[in-house]
C-alpha cells in the first residue's frame, strides 16, 4: 500500500494518531451507536444520490404532458446536467472531504442537494429544471464519497468491511428500485413528487449527520485550484462528449470538441497534479497495484451495469410491451437480490478475498447477460426465464460492487479515504457513460420493437462484465499483504 509521505507538503507534519482514529469515541457503547449513526446518514444520502441518477428516466412521458413545447432532446437533458455534474466533480470532491472534513462538506451537500430538489420540484419550465438538476449533481458529487468517509472514519477496523457491506447494498438497491419507485410515485403524484420525496428524507439525514462529532483538521491544503478545474472540466467534457454522442453523431463539431477538450483538459491536470504541492489528483494512489487494479474493474463493471439496468427496462417496454410501472416492477426483485449479494460479502469474505468476490460477482453477472442473449425473445417468459436470470444478475452485481469499495478502501490509508472513495466512482460514471453510448449506438441500428438490437446489447454486457472479472486478479497481490 503507498502512502503519501508524512513529511510532504501535501499532509503537513507528522501527526499521531491519525484523524480516522483519533475521533472515534472512547466508550465501547459510544463507539458503537457512532458507528450506526454515520452508517444510518451515509447509506440514506447515497441511496439518494443513486437513486436520482436513474429514477427520473420514467417520468419522462409525464415531464413533456406538462412542458409540450419542450423536445425530446431537450428533456433527456434533465438526466444528463444531474450525470455530468455529478461525474465531474467526484473526484474533486473526494479531495476537498479530506482537506476540509467529511462532515463538513456532507452537510453542506446534503443542504445544496435538499434546495436543488425543491427548486427541481417547483421547476416552472424546462431551462429552470434542468439548472435545479445540475445543482443537485453538485450536492450528491460532494455526497458520495463524503459519506463513505464518514462510515470508515467513525467505524473500528474490525467493522469496517462489513459497514462497507451495508453501504454497498443500499446503492445497489437505489440503482436498481430507481424505475419501479419513480414509475409508482409519477403514477399516483406526478413527476415533481420524485424530487419532493427527498426533502423530508434530506431532512432527516442533515439533522442526523450534525449529531456527529466534527473532524479533526488534517493540516492538508485545498487542491490546487487550476488543476481542478481542468480536472471538472476535462471528466465533464468527456462524460458529456460521450453521452451526446448518439444524438449528435460521432463525427459532429460538437462532440469531438467536447472529447478532444476534455481530453486535453485530463492532460493538463495530470501534468498540474505532478507538480504541485497540494494536486488535484492524487496521482500517488494510483501507485498501489490494488487500488490501480479496482479503477480499471470499476470501469469495466459501471459499463456493463449501467447500460444492463437501462437495457432491461426498455427491453420490457418495448419487446414485451410492459407499462413502465410493471417494468419498473419486474426488475426490483433484482434489487434485492443485489442487496443480499452486498451483504454476503460485506459479511462472509474475508479481506484477502475480496479479488475473488469481484470476480465472481462479475462472472455471475456476464453470465446472467449472457444468458439473456441466448435465450431472451419476443415471447413473453418472465417467471422462467427473466425472474431467475435476473435474481442472479443481481446477484453479481451487489457481490462485485461491494468487493471493489472494500478492496479499495483497503489500498488506502485513513486520512485519504474521501479522496480514493471521489476517484473510484468517478471511474463507475466514466465507464457508465461509455456504456450507455454503447448502448445507444446499438440500438441505433435497430427498430426500437426489434428485440435484436437489446440481445446485442446484453451481449456486449456480458463482455464488459467478463472484462472485469479477468481483471480483478490483479487486485490480489497488494491486497492480501494488509489483512
Amino acid at each position: 500500500m503507498t502512502t503519501a509521505s508524512p513529511h510532504s507538503p501535501d499532509t503537513g507534519p507528522p501527526r499521531t494518531p491519525q484523524p480516522a482514529d483519533a475521533e472515534q469515541p472512547r466508550t465501547p457503547a459510544a463507539a458503537a451507536a457512532t458507528a450506526k449513526l454515520a452508517l444510518l446518514v451515509a447509506s440514506g444520502a447515497t441511496f439518494l444520490a443513486v437513486l436520482d441518477t436513474t429514477v427520473v428516466n420514467i417520468g419522462f412521458a409525464d415531464l413533456r404532458t406538462d412542458f409540450p413545447a419542450a423536445s425530446l432532446s431537450q428533456l433527456t437533458w434533465v438526466v444528463t446536467a444531474y450525470t455530468v455534474v455529478f461525474a465531474a466533480l467526484l473526484a474533486v470532491a473526494g479531495r476537498v472531504a479530506d482537506v476540509i472534513g467529511r462532515r463538513k462538506l456532507f452537510l453542506w451537500s446534503s443542504g445544496v442537494f435538499i434546495a436543488a430538489s425543491l427548486l427541481s420540484g417547483l421547476a416552472a419550465d424546462v431551462p429552470m429544471l434542468i439548472a435545479a438538476r445540475a445543482l443537485q449533481g453538485v450536492g450528491a458529487a460532494g455526497l458520495i464519497p463524503a459519506a463513505l468517509g464518514l462510515v470508515l472514519q467513525h467505524t473500528p477496523r474490525a467493522r469496517r468491511q462489513v459497514a462497507i457491506g451495508v453501504w454497498g447494498a443500499v446503492g445497489s438497491m437505489a440503482a436498481a428500485v430507481g424505475p419501479s419507485l419513480g414509475g409508482l410515485l409519477v403514477d399516483v403524484w406526478g413527476w415533481r413528487s420524485v424530487f419532493l420525496i427527498n426533502l423530508p428524507i434530506g431532512l432527516v439525514i442533515l439533522a442526523g449527520a450534525a449529531r456527529l462529532a466534527p473532524d479533526t483538521p488534517t493540516g492538508r491544503k485545498l487542491p490546487d485550484p487550476l488543476g481542478t478545474l481542468a480536472l471538472a472540466l476535462g471528466v465533464g467534457g468527456v462524460v458529456f462528449g460521450v453521452t451526446q454522442g448518439t444524438e449528435w453523431g460521432w463525427g459532429s463539431g460538437r462532440v469531438l470538441g467536447l472529447l478532444a477538450g476534455g481530453a486535453v483538459l485530463l492532460v493538463v491536470a495530470l501534468l498540474l497534479s505532478r507538480l504541485r504541492a497540494a494536486p488535484a489528483l492524487e496521482l500517488d494512489l494510483w501507485r498501489s497495484r490494488a487500488f490501480a487494479a479496482t479503477n480499471v474493474t470499476s470501469v469495466l463493471f459501471g459499463a456493463a451495469m449501467y447500460s444492463y439496468l437501462l437495457s432491461s427496462l426498455l427491453f420490457l417496454n418495448a419487446v414485451w410491451g410492459y407499462s413502465e410501472l410493471k417494468a419498473g416492477l419486474a426488475v426490483t426483485p433484482g434489487a434485492f437480490a443485489a442487496a443480499i449479494g452486498a451483504m454476503v460479502v460485506g459479511k462472509r469474505v474475508r479481506p484477502a478475498g475480496q479479488w475473488a468476490a469481484v470476480a465472481v460477482g462479475s462472472a455471475l453477472f456476464g453470465a446472467s447477460c449472457a444468458a439473456m442473449w441466448l435465450l431472451l425473445g419476443t415471447e413473453k417468459q418472465y417467471a422462467a426465464v427473466w425472474l431467475p436470470i435476473g435474481i442472479l444478475a443481481g446477484v453479481g452485481i451487489g457481490a462485485a460492487l461491494t468487493a471493489i469499495s472494500n478492496a479499495a478502501t483497503a489500498a488506502l490509508p485513513p486520512e485519504r479515504y474521501a479522496s480514493g472513495t471521489g476517484l473510484l466512482m468517478t471511474t463507475r460514471q466514466i465507464g457508465g457513460a461509455l456504456g450507455i453510448a454503447a448502448l445507444a449506438a446499438i440500438l441505433e441500428r435497430h427498430h426500437v420493437l426489434d428485440d435484436e438490437g437489446y440481445l446485442q446489447v446484453f451481449l456486449a454486457c456480458a463482455i464488459g462484465a467478463a472484462g472485469a472479472a479477468a481483471a480483478a486478479p490483479a487486485i490480489r497481490s497488494r491486497a492480501a499483504r494488509h489483512t
